[in-house]
């Protein structure tokens, strides 16, 4: 059975004209029931990270300036928020949804987090509309507190995981692979152990062909006993971030691809929802249920 971490806290209120859809997290649970993919059953309310889980990543001073509301106005204008004490609990309520859906995800093989995958957070500070490190915080909770040995990280949100590929860049339990579009933001990238930058424009055909021999070669290379997929749907060709040229159905062969491979090698795996900024709110909306309900296929 699929399990699902939710809080009515994941939308936060921002100024009117900030181009961030916070209301993507209340209208996809709703959809997801509506439909008839999952019941409330499927559902859990997440419980905030621990302070011990966040600085097991982050640096303490970061932390506490987090805390104390006490970035300056650069850092805060790189995060891309306007920053709040609620936002602050934001994150850390979605850190800890990643961390519960991680060992769920060992429990029934896969679980979603309808938030997260903050992947340009960095251990000392935070990035483009990210504080916290979501799957960087679970993954290294799962090290510390499970039989967990070898992690991959498939990254496949347009942006590089650049904060990611950072914190784990001399951790050998932890592979990060990101494949991300090769002109876009971050203008400088990290190194991750596995980089596929793509180019503009790129076709479902293209894109899935290179996905499958990338993940394929990856997991023979790894061996993980677990997987972090951050399924961000900023690769649609409708996208105003994103620059690739996917189709709904091309995104959706994306993740069936994702998640045969994990269940064929019978590898758990934990979902971040990661981004999506398609001008029409319903189009990003279907392009997230589709992952939801290529998992159910797999996992129900």
């Amino acid at each position: 059975m699929l399990t699902i971490a939710w809080s009515p806290a994941y939308h936060h209120p921002l100024p009117q004209n900030h181009r961030f859809p916070m209301e993507k997290y209340s209208l996809l649970p709703q959809q997801l029931l509506y439909e008839g993919t999952v019941t409330q059953q499927n559902f859990f309310e997440p419980q905030p990270a621990s302070e011990s889980q966040i600085l097991a990543v982050h640096h303490a001073n970061y932390w506490q300036k987090l805390q104390q509301l006490s970035l300056s106005k650069q850092e805060i204008r790189r995060t891309g928020f306007p920053l709040s004490n609620a936002l602050v609990k934001r994150e850390v309520l979605i850190a800890g949804g990643t961390v519960s859906n991680a060992f769920r995800a060992l429990d029934h093989g896969c679980s979603f987090n309808i938030a997260g995958g903050t992947h340009h957070a960095y251990a000392d500070r935070g990035e483009g509309f990210c504080l916290l490190n979501d799957i960087a915080i679970a993954a290294t909770a799962l090290l510390q507190r499970s039989s967990i040995n070898q992690i991959l990280i498939v990254d496949l949100d347009v942006h590089q995981g650049n904060g990611t590929a950072k914190i784990f860049e001399h951790h050998s339990a932890v592979y990060t692979f990101s494949m991300h579009g090769q002109n876009n933001y971050p203008l400088h990238k990290e190194q991750s152990n596995k980089d596929v930058p793509l180019p503009d424009g790129i076709s479902d055909k293209d894109y899935l062909k290179l996905l499958d021999y990338h993940l394929k070669s990856t997991l023979d290379e790894v061996a993980p006993d677990f997987i972090f997929f951050l399924a961000g749907v900023d690769v649609l060709a409708s996208d105003k971030l994103g620059r690739l040229g996917l189709t709904h159905a091309g995104c959706k062969a994306r993740d069936a691809l994702v998640f045969e491979t994990c269940y064929k090698n019978q590898v758990p795996i934990a979902v971040s929802m990661g981004g999506g900024y398609s001008p029409k709110i319903s189009e990003i909306i279907e392009a997230h249920a589709n992952t939801y309900r290529v998992a159910a296929h797999y996992y129900d």
